[in-house]
């Protein structure tokens, strides 16, 4: 065992050498073994060019604090429509604060404050004419853990419907958000049952039924499977796989496998360097197409990450 770990490190730095001297002749990268999409999972279909995508987001100089310090620092990218979004990286490099900035989620957390723009649809959600709720109305989220209300499997869909006046045909609206999340069949005879009876996976499903119910544009994920077993995180990436063609995800994971196999393109957030107080931010490494970042990362950071060398 200990001459495979030996050769296989050996082949890792001898594939290191050469790209670091193909780069230094002008050449091409060759792709990094052991990183391709296809062996990790379901391969995603080639994403659309730049230029041909349509812009749900224009993240500007992102800057979020929580007080004196910063979580991430200078974020710059655009989002598209229809498109999963994966967003990797270590502990605490601010993936979470970033996503949470989208949907104006971090404005209930005290001490916060951010700069730069977040513009949505030409709109830029930092506005102070903006009102939070209508932004977290157009931009649902489903958290880490399952959240169901303490009510019935009906009445969880139900909630932000009523809430916001979406009354009319209460019944149909409650089946298909259930149908859409692949859950219809499995609670159609229990709808006033307690949502908390059902298992993690199902209240993970009811939760993105929740958030689709209210018809969204974008569904933002902060690491939806990590508490569920393999079976259950397979039924959430098929649903997402399924509903992108009516919303857009932008979705955090630490699961690399799970990034491979979700995500159109892919986002590596890590650590700045420390400043002269010691503190350290997080900072957008490179975003690009996910079977780029798995295959011919541009920076070798990007590469270290995902080949499991740190993280």
């Amino acid at each position: 065992m200990k001459v495979e770990y030996a050769t296989r490190a050996v082949e890792q730095d001898e594939v290191r050498e050469s790209a670091e001297s193909r780069k230094a002749d002008g050449q091409a990268a060759a792709p990094v073994p052991g990183l391709d999409p296809s062996r990790l999972g379901t391969a995603q279909p080639a994403v659309p060019e730049r230029d041909r995508r349509e812009v749900v987001f224009d993240i500007r100089e992102l800057t979020a604090r929580y007080g004196s310090n910063t979580a991430v620092r200078d974020v710059s990218m655009e989002i598209y429509t229809n498109l999963v979004t994966a967003v990797i990286g270590p502990s605490g490099c601010g993936k979470s604060t970033f996503i949470r900035c989208l949907n104006r989620m971090n404005d209930l957390v005290p001490g916060f404050s951010a700069d730069g723009q977040v513009v949505y649809h030409g709109i830029d959600l930092q506005g102070p004419s903006v009102d939070p709720v209508a932004v977290r109305r157009r931009i649902g989220m489903v958290f880490q853990r399952p959240n169901p209300f303490p009510k019935s499997i009906y009445d969880n869909i139900a909630f932000g419907l009523r809430v916001l006046g979406m009354k009319d045909s209460l019944d149909d609206r409650v089946e298909h958000a259930l149908k859409r999340a692949a859950l219809w069949d499995e609670v159609s005879h229990r709808l006033r049952s307690s949502a908390l009876s059902l298992s993690g996976g199902q209240q993970q499903r009811l939760c993105i039924a929740r958030a689709i119910a209210v018809e969204p544009d974008v569904v933002l994920l902060d690491e939806p499977a990590s508490s569920l077993d393999p079976i259950a995180t397979s039924s959430i990436e098929d649903l997402m796989h399924e509903l992108k063609r009516d919303y857009s995800f932008v979705i955090v994971t630490h699961n690399m496998q799970q990034a491979a196999r979700v995500a159109d393109v892919t986002a590596f957030f890590s650590l700045s360097q420390a400043d002269e107080n010691g503190d350290r931010s997080g900072v957008l490494v490179e975003y690009d197409a996910t079977q780029k970042m798995f295959t011919s990362p541009s920076d070798q950071r990007t590469e270290d990450y995902v080949t499991g060398r740190f993280g």
